[in-house]
């Protein structure tokens, strides 16, 4: 299995350079170079299967060439060691519950792959990387805890500066060792830009190994597909057309169910529900991509105005928008709306979602609306304790603390303030 970059210029790459390159020399993003369905009879005995060995046999085609079959099951029970559960809302209408993890975020599943994907690599090896990873909430907290004491690997988080919830900053600020983080005057895009500056910069590449944890990078992004997998075992006695509505910023989880549509999973639909950064929204109805500065939400990690997985979307479907309208629907909701569903939810089911998983419920719910045979699932991306300020002021509140959560409460959060790219590489190259 080889990747390629979707900008067509640059040499194909093995996973393992993929992984440790993060992004192509032609500021590409790395794609595989084919996607091999998986037998019928996986789908139809997949509740008969452990989910280590649903995620064995989905993410084996894309790795074994550097993972031996032994170091990936290894990987995959370091990495899957929590439950994926699916809980019932209303008729028809179910969430995905994503935050059992460590950092309670679904990000833990992607960056602790890679962690450990790039712990195997480094072994007997005398260079370090560095990491260098942008955040709009929970991708920092989850890559430094799933590379927190990793030998061979410094981290380092760009996260926008009072743009993340408290417990958030929390996760990504006050672990030390090797992570370190850097607080930007500025928006989640722009700490994004300053991440992929950084990959071209010669001057740096020259001076030590880049590569990125956000989900432009493979080893990020693909494990992702788990959880559609995970879903689809639990609701397939429903007997039902399956849609899954999944809060969207940067997209590359919902590229990732598609991917999993891609092996053969019998999805009927997905839908891509974001706040009012509204970018493919607006490419869903008129065909133009019009990039624009993101805009502050209540559903923060949903603040991308630019989101870097839409390119690996629109080439699973040839850059095709009638093929890709009949699998995709994509729409925007504003944060009086989302503390509506967010009230609804909870007077419905005495279920507390939080502002993302909020905006799925109501992603969902409209494509119902004209789909009312389907069976809904909607992703929970994060604990609602995570968003405890607007959990507290929609709802009046307060969820109890989980203990994830708790034991960074109390620590000193720490970290550096930049302003430009010229600061990033100042402080990168000491």
């Amino acid at each position: 299995m080889n990747y390629y970059s979707l900008n067509n210029n640059a040499p194909k790459v093995s996973f393992k350079e993929a992984v440790i390159n993060g992004i192509a020399p032609d500021r590409g993003l790395y794609f595989p170079s084919e996607i091999t369905p998986l037998p019928t009879t996986f789908f139809e005995e997949i509740e008969t299967l452990s989910n280590h060995e649903i995620a064995f046999r989905a993410i084996h085609q894309f790795v074994k060439a550097d993972l031996p079959d032994s170091v990936l099951k290894e990987i995959l029970v370091q990495v899957l060691d929590f439950d994926f559960p699916v809980v019932q809302i209303e008729a028809n209408v179910a969430t995905l519950e994503l935050f059992h993890g460590p950092t309670m975020a679904f990000k833990d599943v992607g960056a602790r792959f890679m962690a450990q994907c790039l712990g195997h690599f480094s072994k007997n090896t005398l260079s370090e990387v560095t990491v260098l990873v942008a955040t709009s909430g929970d991708t920092g907290g989850a890559v430094a805890n799933g590379f927190l004491g990793v030998k061979g690997v410094k981290v380092v988080i760009l996260y926008p500066d009072g743009k993340v919830s408290d417990i958030q900053e929390r996760q990504l600020t006050t672990l030390g060792q090797n992570i370190t983080a850097l607080k930007v005057a500025g928006t989640f895009d722009d700490c994004q830009k300053m991440v992929k500056t950084a990959f071209l910069d010669e001057t740096l590449l020259n001076e030590m190994q880049l590569t990125s944890a956000n989900s432009i990078n493979v080893a990020r992004w693909l494990p992702q597909l788990f959880y559609f997998l995970f879903a689809y075992k639990q609701a397939k006695s429903q007997g039902k057309r399956i849609v899954f509505s999944v809060p969207s910023g940067n997209f590359g989880n919902i590229c990732a169910g598609l991917v999993a549509q891609k092996l053969g999973m019998p999805a009927k639909h997905f839908v891509a529900a974001t706040n009012v950064n509204d970018t493919v929204p607006e490419f869903m109805k008129t065909g133009k991509y019009n990039p624009k500065p993101s805009t502050a939400t209540i559903s923060n990690a949903m603040d991308v105005g630019d989101p870097s997985n839409f390119i690996r979307i629109r080439h699973l479907f040839n850059d095709d928008i009638e093929a890709l309208s009949k699998k995709l629907s994509s729409y925007t909701f504003s944060d009086e709306v989302t503390r509506k569903a967010m009230q609804k939810i909870y007077e419905t089911a005495t279920y507390i979602a939080d502002p993302h998983g909020a905006v799925g419920y109501l992603g969902l719910k409209k494509y119902q609306s004209e789909n009312p045979e389907t069976y809904g699932i909607f992703l929970e991306t994060a604990h609602p304790v995570k968003f405890l300020d607007v959990v507290q002021d929609v709802l009046g509140i307060s969820p109890e603390i989980p203990p994830q959560i708790q034991k960074v409460l109390g620590k000193e959060k720490r970290a550096i303030n930049i302003a430009t790219y010229q600061d990033l590489k100042s402080y990168l190259l000491k």
